[in-house]
């Protein structure tokens, strides 16, 4: 009885440290196994994406030269025009005031000629007779072409007030011209309308808005952060709001030197010609975004940014370098440009180094088995 409890006793004891000793050596192992990646060329190229719109790079805004009343309109929102073409024509409202004052004048500048031809007529006869001087004739006679020249001013003053212009001008302040070549882009005025002429104190009510749409160009804003990174004549690709499957080359062609700030950032304004296809009409207002390259690198030796890792303290950047089976290493790296998905790694590590991929693992059973 006594040798089956020793023998129990010895099977027992060697059981626990079996175990034991399977269970230290399995702890010994790691769970997990990681994989890892290698240093490969790639185009790194860093890009910003503005937003702005489509406009036309000429846009002028026609305004009447006379107040008034707007009396007929010629033409329509989207009719092409050339430099001449009449637009609308001006009836004229006189102010009563100005009129009866011109209308004065003219009877006062009748009345003085009438004395003055009588005054001429009579010097004329006694200067031909010798009784007048030649000087005092002349002076006579200047006085009387003065006074014809003050009633033509007058009567012509009278007309411009009650009919806008002079009768036999080329060109009547009553009829509205295009003065460029261009698309009607919009008419804000209707017939019927009353109209404030264009002066020194009053920019005047615009008639119509004509543009060339076949120069477009693209007008954003960008960030300070990133537009010091610009030059004039950077390409750009423009796509569209309005239209998914049309991208438009453009070169950019101004650069604000003076930023404004909005909603707490500052923004520069940026313009660019945007090149049109023949096929694809562009209408003005477009909403578009602009994709502009700020930095590049061709064949740049990189690592996938995933498998970089920042210290904590000081948050320089590192990775971890495979020195044997699931032994890595730390190697601090030197970073250069970034695409968000791949960056270019300087200094650090070489070609056939080994990078761990520590954010994706499996298990090692698995991977046995």
């Amino acid at each position: 009885m006594k040798i089956i409890k020793t023998l129990f006793l010895i099977v027992l004891i060697g059981g626990v440290l079996f175990a034991t000793a399977y269970f230290i050596k399995t702890n010994s192992k790691s769970s997990l196994v990681y994989e890892t990646e290698q240093l490969f060329e790639v185009d790194i190229k860093r890009e910003t994406i503005v937003t702005g719109k489509l406009i036309p790079q000429d846009e002028i805004e026609i305004k009447p030269q006379i107040s008034g009343i707007i009396e007929t309109i010629y033409v329509k929102e989207g009719d092409q025009v050339q430099t001449g073409d009449l637009l609308s024509r001006i009836k004229v409202v006189p102010n009563e005031q100005s009129l009866n004052a011109a209308a004065g004048r003219v009877r006062n500048a009748t009345i003085a000629l009438a004395s003055f031809k009588r005054e001429y007529e009579r010097s004329k006869k006694l200067f031909e007779k010798g009784i007048v001087a030649e000087q005092a004739f002349q002076s006579t006679e200047l006085q009387y072409q003065q006074a014809q020249q003050e009633l033509l001013n007058a009567e012509s003053d009278l007309q411009i007030i009650k009919e806008g212009s002079l009768r036999g001008a080329n060109l009547a302040n009553t009829n509205i011209l295009a003065r460029v070549n261009g698309t009607v882009l919009e008419i804000p005025i209707e017939e019927g309308d009353q109209v404030i002429q264009s002066n020194n104190f009053n920019a005047g009510t615009t008639i119509a808005t004509i543009a060339d749409l076949n120069k477009m160009i693209f007008e954003g804003k960008v960030d300070e952060a990133e537009v010091a990174k610009l030059k004039i004549g950077t390409p750009l690709k423009i796509s569209l709001g309005a239209v998914d499957d049309q991208e438009l080359k453009a070169v950019l062609r101004f650069i604000a030197p003076k930023g404004t700030e909005d909603q707490g950032t500052v923004q520069f304004k940026v313009e660019a010609d945007v090149e049109l296809k023949d096929d694809f009409f562009v209408r003005a207002g477009y909403s578009a975004n602009a994709s502009i390259v700020l930095e590049e690198k061709k064949s740049a030796i990189s690592l996938r940014e995933a498998l970089i890792q920042y210290d904590r303290k000081t948050q320089d950047p590192y990775v971890e370098i495979m020195i044997d089976d699931q032994e890595f290493e730390r190697r601090d790296v030197e970073l250069g440009l970034s695409d968000g998905i791949n960056v270019e790694i300087l200094k650090g590590i070489n070609a056939e180094d080994k990078v761990k991929v520590w954010n994706k693992t499996e298990d090692r059973e698995d991977d046995e088995a």
